[in-house]
């Protein structure tokens, strides 16, 4: 993620700034736009999920970060204490259904309901098809789809209980209806969630509960460049694919995830938002944008 050093008006200065002083997506919003919310980031310690957190913290927001390795939480936890933000940590494993209650329960007798849900948690790794292991799909499988469900059925239950009702959101891909060679795994799990969420947005909204998505294309963090373009050559390629030229940051990404669940996007249930420049509307297709096509001979004969 690129470092930006000015941090605009209304974002809350100081508060909304992050490590070494980049601002999070927290400066696209007004100050306190989030207080008094609780609001759960599950994997919410690394990569897009620590950027998701440091802006609902930074906007007011009591945000806890559910991880199966509590080290991976110590960055936004310690950022949180400097900063002065509302955060706290818990360990689970989203797969297990009784460790999720077990951490709904807790979540809420310590700092009451949830009002929003990003379930961000996910695994992920290129493989093909006919050489991915049964435990390798099962894994991702259980971390993404699983996972999503039991969150969403434990702090759902949550935001029916609350007058205030709530907010999800479900951090999926766009490959989840455009399918991609290598990652059948994931594209089978969150095309899963994709209709997960419809499914609870029409199911649940008369308990006044939102449910939505997001999905991002190609964005710079260290998992992707571990996992998904390991070298210069797929990176730029995958780049050359992308009709805004460029990855996104993750804070653009973070911004419309605060978006759906504020109160900006009060009425908007069962939506998915593409974040991806673009990549996935065919920018590979037959004419490169801006070329010129001459009719040549053929055409010229045909026409005779």
């Amino acid at each position: 993620m690129s470092d930006q050093g000015d941090t605009p008006a209304g974002s809350g200065g100081e508060a909304a700034g992050g490590p070494m002083g980049s601002p999070t997506a927290g400066r696209y919003f007004p100050e306190n736009s989030f207080k008094d919310k609780v609001v759960v980031v599950t994997g919410g310690g690394t990569g897009l999920g620590l950027e998701i957190s440091r802006a609902y913290a930074a906007l007011g927001a009591t945000v806890i970060v559910p991880s199966r390795t509590p080290e991976n939480q110590s960055a936004f936890l310690d950022e949180a204490k400097a900063r002065g933000w509302k955060a706290a940590g818990a360990q689970v494993d989203v797969r297990e259904p009784d460790a999720v209650r077990r951490l709904a329960e807790g979540i809420e007798a310590d700092h009451g309901p949830v009002d929003i849900l990003i379930n961000n948690a996910a695994g992920n790794f290129v493989c093909p098809a006919e050489r991915m292991s049964s435990n390798a799909w099962r894994a991702v499988l259980g971390i993404v789809l699983d996972g999503t469900f039991y969150c969403s059925r434990e702090f759902g239950k949550q935001m029916m209980r609350s007058e205030r009702g709530g907010s999800i959101c479900n951090v999926i891909a766009t490959y989840a209806w455009t399918g991609m060679p290598g990652v059948v795994h994931s594209a089978s799990a969150k095309a899963g969630v994709l209709a997960m969420s419809k499914t609870l947005a029409v199911e649940w909204a008369r308990h006044d509960i939102r449910v939505n998505c997001v999905a991002p294309g190609p964005f710079e963090s260290d998992g992707a460049k571990q996992n998904l373009w390991p070298n210069e050559e797929v990176e730029q390629r995958i780049r050359n694919s992308v009709p805004l030229g460029r990855f996104a940051d993750r804070d653009e990404v973070a911004g419309q995830v605060l978006w759906l669940t504020s109160d900006a996007a009060r009425y908007v249930t069962g939506a998915n938002i593409t974040i991806d420049g673009g990549m996935s509307l065919g920018a590979g297709g037959m004419w490169q944008p801006g070329e010129r096509v001459s009719r040549g001979a053929r055409a010229e004969r045909g026409n005779a």
